[in-house]
């Protein structure tokens, strides 16, 4: 186990998390849209939130993972009610679980991190004190881990890839373009370009005592593979070279499923649009159905006030609590109750109950990673 998973796994998972707040939060009557985001960024960048992050640690367990990412979200003045962090955990978890999956080499989830770094980036930048934070964040990352070895990396990778194995949660989008099974496990193609430094699989060269070549012997390499895709930038600014860790909400991928993700390679996908891509907006309004709108007050607004709204154009808010005071804060909150069924929720919650142990919450973190968890109280 690698103790410098974290700081990836929490830029990247928030990264996602962001991209579908911001969808979600596009709406033609909202003009302070970007306020919410702006909090929640500069709650996850804050000086002492990254260097307590930046520490060689192990990583936490979903529990703990999806309390910090709640805890971040609401820095704002948004609230989502447990049902709809639990649908938007499993959103941000597979997504991030189909980036490490593809990625081309473990060096590379560098290259998917600051893809998301690079998106929020853009998200403030309107605020140049919050751009700051991002940029001084990147440049703690760049200074940690551009000088790691390649095993080093790939003990990252397969951390990352214990923490994420048994989710299985299914995605419409990731089923509607077949790169995902029924089962919620990934479909891994054997096509598209090698990693960068690697040659296309398919020869076989001997050497003899000289290093001289002296024979060649070609096999079937069990796939259609292309020539490799050129070195990323892990600078400060640059070319990627890698469409993974992008707003996949905000661009649409590949409907065969043939190329090594939502994109490998950039000349097969567009630059983005205007418009989302169907099926992930339809995953979008599943979301939405389980969110709630806010009102916030004070200075977030020249008129002292603005509601965000998450549903869909005319959707009726059926199941609407009235809004009213949380925490003694001054903004009113509507929760949706996404379970209809009130025999079958409190049976299922007593259920759960018996399963905790010495009577511990189920909502509960983990006592591995309180100190960070604490510290987003005073965010």
């Amino acid at each position: 186990m690698s103790t410098r998973t974290l700081p990836l796994l929490v830029a990247n998972l928030g990264g996602e998390m962001l991209y579908i707040l911001d969808q979600r939060l596009r709406a033609p009557d909202l003009s302070d849209n970007r306020t919410v985001l702006t909090v929640i960024i500069s709650a996850m960048f804050s000086k002492g939130f990254m260097e307590e992050l930046l520490k060689p640690q192990g990583l936490y367990s979903h529990r703990a993972m999806r309390t910090l990412l709640t805890r971040l979200a609401h820095a704002s003045i948004m609230r989502l009610n447990a049902a709809s962090m639990d649908r938007l955990y499993e959103l941000v978890v597979m997504a991030f679980k189909y980036q490490v999956l593809l990625c081309p080499r473990p060096r590379d989830l560098l290259l998917i991190t600051f893809n998301h770094t690079d998106a929020i980036r853009n998200f403030v930048k309107h605020s140049p004190a919050t751009v700051n934070q991002v940029d001084e964040v990147q440049r703690r990352l760049i200074e940690t881990y551009t000088r790691l070895s390649e095993g080093e990396f790939q003990l990252i990778r397969q951390t990352l890839l214990t923490f994420l194995q048994d989710m299985h949660v299914r995605v419409s989008l990731f089923l509607k373009d077949k790169l995902q099974n029924p089962s919620g496990r990934f479909v891994l193609v054997t096509t598209g370009p090698v990693p960068h430094a690697s040659d296309v699989p398919g020869l076989i060269r001997i050497f003899n005592r000289k290093g001289r070549e002296v024979k060649r012997r070609e096999f079937p390499a069990g796939g259609s593979y292309t020539s490799p895709m050129r070195e990323g930038s892990f600078e400060m600014f640059g070319d990627r070279a890698t469409r993974l860790g992008t707003n996949m909400y905000s661009v649409t991928p590949v409907a065969d499923g043939k190329t090594s993700g939502a994109s490998m390679n950039p000349s097969q996908h567009p630059k983005g649009t205007a418009e989302p891509n169907p099926m992930a907006k339809e995953e979008l309004n599943l979301l939405a159905r389980l969110m709630g709108g806010v009102e916030g007050q004070g200075n977030l607004s020249g008129d002292g006030a603005f509601q965000v709204n998450l549903f869909i154009a005319g959707q009726e808010e059926d199941g609407t609590g009235a809004p009213g005071e949380v925490e003694g804060e001054p903004f009113g909150v509507i929760n949706i109750q996404a379970t209809t069924d009130q025999l079958a929720s409190t049976e299922l919650a007593r259920i759960a109950g018996e399963f905790a142990e010495d009577g511990e919450r189920p909502d509960e973190p983990s006592s591995k990673g309180e100190d960070l968890l604490a510290m987003m109280d005073d965010l």
